[in-house]
């Protein structure tokens, strides 16, 4: 790649660290970049999105699914922005992902140019580093930096602008090798501590979550669990990392946690916080634990040193990835969990409790639909959600089986289910892909349907319609009660619009309509979408309208 373009330069860098996708949405801002795509269509697939929202969206999920980076590209000003909701989803989840933006040329800048934004600020607490290609000989060095940046310790979102003529450059920089990223064991002893500690307890939890989980990282969780007996619950919107079909589980810390489960934790007296940070949701607004230091004894494994100790004060934090963590403490315990039987045993009771049919409002039954689904679905099927109300169903009433098949944002970002259902069928063809959405968060990213059809990605999408922003009604009613304002919607024919993109088209207005509207999509291998139709009433499992 001696006597090239910049252009050219970054392409053959991505290629250097095995990037085989890109998503996008072109700019001029970036033309070089994207013509030395051209020359490597063989080993890039480059995929064009409609909306730089649903192009971020689909490399975070990507980013989720492979431990490496997703890579998206974007032009300058209204692109980056509207791509800024898939960097913060990126930093909230600790997902790998680098946003590659066009800048306008550096002769240009500091002058209020054509949608001239400085990326350095504007990212600056959404990402985990923002910078700018000023020189094109640098672009091998910020290239590995980012991807190095973006892997490495809590894994995160990196920006990186490319300015127009930085691209166009003629450079005799030279590709570089990738550089192997090291995971931290844990430090000597911290392993024994650990053991010793739950040796000792009466009442032991072990809290899972966090991101960077390999196989035989949450393969070692497993055999930990099941042999020593501590009942596993796993953070919000982590329950792949665990076989939920396990006598072990006893549900997930998350918006709509089970009572008798958030008592069971806090009357815990150790807690094995693996892998997870300890925020907002899964501590349900920092009171499961007292703040600063607990009731409880804390063990706090994390890879990032600024989460340990960051709100709660831990009896013993350890430093180091989660997976190695995971297989030593398997290697080294000796405990058997009798112990703790009965108190796992009366866990698991409160989480199968929890699962039994719940009331409904009209002709269909969410809960009936969504076991339904868990039993019919194979184990590698992935479900991707976004936020709202409607994803509550799924989080409560189906069991995930296998690690990666869950893609939902932490950061409860909207608009997410979809574009994130497209990367995970483009990442695994062979498997079922699920994109389970309401209809406020749907239409949010509706167009990436023309994603679909163009790219023939056979995902079942299922728009679940009370015609309303359901989240965000139910808040008003608990404050505001009787003063409905700006969360009622009017939707579009749902069925008539898969059709206008070429999908299939299936309505369930009564419970035992979906089955056999789901087979058939299933069936036919094509993309398809299944609305549900539900009352306005019908807000979640436990919230009514009435």
């Amino acid at each position: 790649m001696v006597g090239t373009t910049g252009g050219k330069i970054l392409v053959a860098e991505l290629l250097a660290r095995s990037v085989d996708t890109v998503f996008c949405v072109p700019g001029e801002s970036y033309l070089a970049a994207l013509d030395a795509f051209h020359d490597v269509a063989d080993r890039i697939r480059l995929i064009v999105c409609r909306h730089e929202a649903g192009a971020a969206n689909m490399a975070e999920a990507w980013g989720k699914l492979t431990g490496a980076p997703g890579i998206c590209f974007v032009t300058r000003g209204p692109g980056a922005c509207h791509a800024s909701i898939g960097v913060h989803t990126a930093r909230q989840d600790s997902t790998p992902l680098i946003l590659f933006v066009g800048q306008v040329p550096r002769d240009q800048k500091e002058r209020g140019a054509f949608q001239e934004v400085d990326y350095r600020s504007t990212f600056a607490d959404l990402a985990k580093w923002s910078t700018e290609i000023d020189d094109p000989e640098r672009i091998p060095e910020i290239v590995n930096r980012a991807f190095m940046v973006a892997t490495s310790g809590r894994p995160g979102p990196v920006v990186v602008a490319l300015p127009e003529d930085v691209l166009q450059a003629a450079s005799d920089a030279t590709t570089t090798r990738p550089a192997s990223l090291c995971a931290a064991a844990p430090a000597d002893g911290a392993v024994e501590e650990t053991l010793a500690l739950l040796a000792t307890a009466k009442r032991p939890m072990l809290l899972l979550g966090g991101s960077g989980w390999t196989d035989p990282g949450v393969d070692a969780v497993a055999e930990f669990a099941q042999a020593s007996g501590v009942p596993v619950v796993c953070g919000w919107r982590r329950q792949h990392l665990f076989d939920n079909r396990l006598p072990q589980y006893v549900g997930d810390a998350g918006i709509g946690l089970n009572p008798a489960l958030k008592s069971r934790i806090a009357d815990s007296d150790l807690v094995l916080a693996l892998g997870t940070r300890l925020g907002e949701i899964v501590t349900d607004g920092y009171t499961t634990f007292r703040v600063p230091t607990p009731a409880q004894a804390i063990v706090h494994v994390h890879q990032e040193p600024g989460e340990l100790g960051r709100v709660y004060v831990p009896r013993l934090a350890i430093q180091c990835d989660p997976n190695a963590f995971a297989i030593a403490l398997t290697k080294r315990s000796r405990l058997d969990g009798t112990p703790w039987r009965n108190w796992c045993e009366a866990a698991r009771a409160d989480y199968e409790h929890w699962q039994s049919p719940v009331p409904f409002v009209g002709p269909v039954d969410m809960a009936s639909i969504v076991r339904w689904l868990s039993g019919h679905l194979p184990d590698d099927a992935i479900v991707a959600n976004g936020a709202g109300n409607f994803a509550s169903w799924l989080h409560r009433f189906f069991r995930y089986k296998r690690r990666a098949t869950q893609l939902a944002p932490t950061s409860g970002a909207m608009g997410y289910g979809l574009p994130a259902a497209i990367a995970a069928k483009l990442r695994n063809p062979q498997s079922i892909v699920v994109a389970w959405t309401g209809d406020g968060c749907f239409m949010m990213t509706v167009q990436e349907l023309a994603t679909i059809a163009r790219h023939r990605v056979p995902v079942i999408v299922v728009v679940v319609n009370n015609s309303s922003y359901g989240t965000i009604r139910m808040h008003q009613e608990r404050h505001y009660p009787g003063r409905v304002v700006a969360t009622e919607l009017s939707n579009p024919d749902f069925v008539a619009l898969a059709a206008a993109f070429g999908l299939r088209g299936y309505r369930v207005t009564r419970t035992d309509e979906f089955a056999p509207a789901f087979v058939d999509a299933e069936a036919s291998g094509q993309a398809s979408l299944i609305e549900i139709v539900l009352p306005t009433a019908e807000l979640s499992p436990t919230m009514k309208l009435a």
